[in-house]
């Protein structure tokens, strides 16, 4: 990792991920080497910042580990999240930091570690493997038409429901097409503390496959722009279901003026590895320099 600047102050990168041109996905605050900071202070930046999210780099505690990542909404910590693994690890890669592997990093987080991969042929062009769901299966049934009516829906509109919480804490709600998600105007107040994920299937010959929308209110983020970790836990729902092909592009961003993608794959691999999803998006520098946080 680059050295601390002089007077105490540590690199500091703000970047852009998930967006399909710059400036139109998912901003991310990276601080670099913040051995040293304690929970608060963390948190007190992450507050400042006003960010979807904020990262600190440290160095890792795992063996195997390139790095170790601390995650931040300004409401609190996350074990994982997928814009920010991206936006991390690019900024690792670009203060000098080398991977013990070839062709790929290896980040330690809340969830354990994490693969990153860069496309040789698209070096901005980063992507996560999907770490495994910690809860899965239906939602119960009241919660389910708690979400409907916060969100300005009637529950026949929910065609499917499934916790894919893979760190944060996400569910997720089908509906009936992409229109629809695109026009939400949720009651934020009603949603509450829920990690809700709501996608929908578009037409076909459309450009992408699904738009998606995340909102999570009680970390301090009524709607979170891009979203990798829920992006992860709906594909491994919607391949595993049958309900979206191994390769596809989803959408989202487009309520807030962001013009998002979200790149997945489904790898089979070879039979010792088993089967991965990767996660990708684009990720661009926006502001490099010093905080003295």
């Amino acid at each position: 990792m680059s050295a601390p600047a002089p007077g105490g102050a540590r690199r500091f990168d703000q970047v852009d991920v998930f967006g399909s041109a710059p400036l139109a996905g998912n901003p991310l605050a990276v601080v670099h080497d913040a051995t040293g900071l304690d929970d608060a202070r963390m948190a007190a930046l992450a507050r400042w910042t006003n960010l979807s999210e904020t990262t600190f780099l440290l160095p890792p505690t795992q063996p195997g580990a390139d790095y170790r990542v601390r995650i931040f909404t300004p409401g609190g910590e996350l074990p994982f999240a997928g814009h920010p693994t991206l936006g991390s690890c690019w900024a690792w890669l670009a203060a000098g930091g080398v991977p013990r592997a070839l062709g790929v990093v290896v980040q330690e987080c809340g969830v354990g570690l994490v693969r990153v991969r860069r496309d040789a042929a698209r070096p901005q062009r980063l992507a996560f493997a999907a770490p495994p769901l910690r809860r899965s299966g239906p939602l119960e049934e009241a919660e389910v038409q708690r979400m409907a009516a916060a969100l300005g829906v009637a529950r026949g509109d929910v065609l499917r429901h499934q916790w894919i919480d893979n760190g944060p804490g996400w569910c997720a709600l089908m509906l009936r097409d992409a229109a629809q998600v695109r026009a939400l105007t949720p009651d934020f107040a009603a949603l509450g503390r829920v990690k809700l994920g709501v996608v929908g299937a578009e037409a076909a010959g459309a450009e992408t496959a699904f738009e998606v929308r995340a909102f999570v209110p009680g970390l301090g983020v009524p709607e979170d722009p891009v979203t990798g970790s829920l992006n992860a836990g709906l594909a491994q729902w919607l391949i595993g279901a049958g309900l979206a092909p191994a390769r596809y592009v989803a959408a989202q961003g487009s309520a807030l003026g962001r013009a998002g993608r979200v790149h997945v794959e489904h790898d089979d691999g070879e039979a010792a590895a088993g089967a991965t999803i990767w996660i990708g998006g684009d990720v661009q520098g926006v502001v490099s320099g010093h905080i003295a946080p």
